[in-house]
């Protein structure tokens, strides 16, 4: 693919302000087959509009990073840069330097080796869950620093990195779990094989939703279908 072609399959995302992004407009643009997405906003410190919305813009990249982590796809197909109005010449820089990492990277599902129907379902469950994802981010991890860096290593934290797997994975699996028995009844090998998961992960996650009555097994079809 050529720089062109990979350019055009970025999404450049720079509004009035930053703090306008949200999760579900990256997570938007990935599901439409987009290799990469780049977030142009203001220096840190240096807000237009006064509201500090670039810095919820940095929170709110590195919180999107972690979770596109969680469901296997690279987090570094996200970047936030901050490039003032009268940075022509650094704009064409970042957008140059970012064409050239998603060449790198390749193509968005078969490089992290999900199937194009796997990447779908995955990022459909994640942005099913954002409404939860909002509150607990409200709740345990609305936080404010002054440099990138900082917000960076936040989202390192181990306690941070816990909460958000405990947050994502288990529910993720289980609304593509749903989102397929709600298509047509499956048998537990088919979902394994359709989303690419451990057999014993499946099983885990359908005797769960058995348990809080969402999924029944039918004896006669030897299948699992929504209850």
């Amino acid at each position: 693919m050529s720089r062109l072609q990979y350019a055009t399959n970025i999404k450049l995302i720079r509004i009035m302000c930053t703090g306008r992004v949200d999760l579900a407009h990256v997570l938007r643009a990935f599901s439409k087959g987009k290799a990469g997405v780049l977030i142009g906003g203001c220096h840190l410190g240096d807000c237009h509009y006064d509201t500090g919305g670039n810095y919820h813009a940095v929170h709110m990249v590195q919180l999107c990073k972690k979770l596109l982590g969680t469901i296997g796809v690279n987090p570094d197909r996200l970047r936030i840069a901050q490039v003032s109005a009268g940075e022509g010449l650094r704009f064409v820089e970042v957008v140059n330097d970012f064409s050239q990492a998603i060449r790198a990277l390749g193509p968005l599902g078969p490089s992290e080796g999900l199937t194009p129907a796997q990447l779908t379902l995955k990022l459909g469950a994640l942005t099913r869950l954002l409404p939860n994802i909002r509150l607990v981010e409200r709740e345990r991890l609305r936080v404010r620093f002054d440099t990138a860096e900082e917000y960076e290593a936040f989202f390192r934290r181990p306690d941070v990195e816990r909460l958000l797997r405990e947050l994502v994975e288990d529910k993720v699996a289980v609304s593509q779990i749903l989102w397929l028995l709600g298509e047509q009844p499956r048998s537990s090998g088919q979902l394994s094989e359709t989303l690419g998961l451990n057999p014993s992960e499946v099983a885990r996650h359908l005797g769960s939703s058995a348990k809080h009555g969402l999924v029944r097994y039918d004896e006669t079809q030897q299948c699992f279908r929504l209850a």
